[in-house]
Formats: C-alpha cells, sequence, structure tokens
C-alpha cells in the first residue's frame, strides 16, 4: 500500500506492507539504497511483512535529483542529525502509533540506508538495527555506546568497506552491545538489493567497477534474510 506521510520537510512518500491475518505486530523502518525508492525496497518491505513485522519503506528522496539527495545524506549520516533523520521519525512514530503494531520498532537499511541505520542505532527509539553494508561512522566507540541490538552483513569483496564487518564486530563486542555481524565470502556491495528487473543508475555500475561490483547474490542474501528475521524476533517481539 502506498502512503503520504506528512513531514517536517513536506508530504513523503512511504510503501507499507503488513502481515496477513490479524495481529499486533513489530514495526520496521525500512530505508533504501542510493538509488532511491524501488521496486527493490518494496519487496525488502514484502518480505518482512511476510516474516511478521508491520514494514515501512520510506522514499527520501521524493522525485529530487538523487546525486544531490545522496551528497545531503551522506552528510547527515556524518552529523548524526539532519532533514533525513527527521524524516525517519516520522516514519518510526507513523508506524508505532499504529494500532496494529506493538509498538516495537526495528530499522533496516542497504548502503546508504544502512549507515543510517547504524547512525540511528542510538537514541532514536529503535530496539533492533540492521545494516547491510553501511558505513560504520567516525568515531564509532562513542556514537555507537548507547546503541540497541545490531544485525549487519557485509561483502568481502567490497573494497568500498574493507575491513568494516571485523571492525563493527570488535567494537561492539568492546561495548557490550548484542550483536551479529557477518562477512559474506564472494560478493561485493549491494549483494541483497536485486535490481536486475528494473534500470539501473549509471552511478551504481560506475561504482561497480570501483568497489569490487554491486550484483545480487541469492544465496548470501537467503542467510542475510534467515540471520535478520532470527535477530529481528529475538529484539523485538518481547
Amino acid at each position: 500500500m502506498t502512503d503520504i506521510l506528512d513531514s517536517p520537510h513536506g508530504p513523503m512518500p512511504v510503501y507499507v506492507a503488513r502481515p496477513a491475518g490479524e495481529g499486533r505486530w513489530p514495526g520496521v523502518v525500512v530505508i533504501h539504497d542510493a538509488g532511491g525508492m524501488s521496486r527493490d525496497t518494496r519487496r525488502q518491505a514484502d518480505w518482512l511483512a511476510a516474516e511478521g513485522y508491520l514494514a515501512i519503506a520510506l522514499d527520501l528522496f521524493a522525485g529530487r535529483n538523487v546525486v544531490g539527495c545522496m551528497w545531503t545524506a551522506f552528510g547527515n549520516i556524518r552529523a548524526g542529525k539532519g532533514r533525513y533523520f527527521d524524516q525517519i521519525e516520522t516514519a518510526r512514530a507513523w508506524v508505532a502509533a499504529d494500532p496494529t503494531c506493538t509498538g516495537r520498532v526495528g530499522v533496516i537499511g542497504f548502503c546508504m540506508g544502512g549507515g543510517f541505520a547504524l547512525a540511528l542505532a542510538p537514541g532514536h527509539g529503535f530496539q533492533a538495527a540492521s545494516t547491510n553494508y553501511g558505513m560504520v561512522p567516525e568515531h564509532a566507540e562513542t556514537v555507537l555506546a548507547q546503541a540497541c541490538p545490531i544485525v549487519g552483513s557485509y561483502g568481502a569483496r567490497d573494497r568500498s568497506l574493507r575491513g568494516a564487518a571485523h571492525r563493527l564486530n570488535g567494537l561492539l563486542d568492546e561495548l557490550g552491545i548484542n550483536h551479529d555481524v557477518k562477512e559474506y565470502t564472494g560478493v561485493g556491495h549491494g549483494f541483497m538489493n536485486d535490481h536486475r528487473d528494473e534500470h539501473t543508475p549509471w552511478y551504481f555500475a560506475l561504482m561497480g567497477r570501483f568497489v569490487g561490483g554491486v550484483a545480487f547474490d541469492e544465496a548470501a542474501t537467503v542467510d542475510a534474510r534467515h540471520r535478520i528475521s532470527v535477530f529481528f524476533h529475538q529484539h523485538l517481539a518481547g
């Protein structure tokens, strides 16, 4: 279901996926990759709904210039605040207040969205966060000190995030934060995002040449989704 939410920065399109049947479910906010809202983003929400989560995927870019939006987004992530944090909070508050939601909400993000998921893990009202090839924030030992439980998935061939999984895993160990971080052998950046039936943005193709590929990998995706679902069930179903 497509809807429009009123955010502090104007109307924001969202895609809402509900589990089948009746009941009250935990919520999950889905944050897209650097390409913006896509069929892949909606499929991620549908998958989460099939796992028993009330999922809301928001369109942060909403028809604006993608390159400019990416610049703003990564600036927001580094600052830990800004326009897109406000919009994500709008989505989180909406799903938490929905009568079919238990009030417990997680966040999941991919690529750029994975960076947001890590930045949102402490102090933003989420009970669990899933980062998928998201950049580890600067001064992460301070930024993530009060983070909610985190599940992370990275590709070993991703040159843009070389060592990120190992660093994040060690850091969360030191901070005593419940986590599950895994690096997948043989896959690169974006391995959980299936854009094969869409027009691939030119900058994705260019990025793939420098980061070790951005191809979808079904086997790694199945495993990562299973880990995320189990982790979310542990931390959101209470």
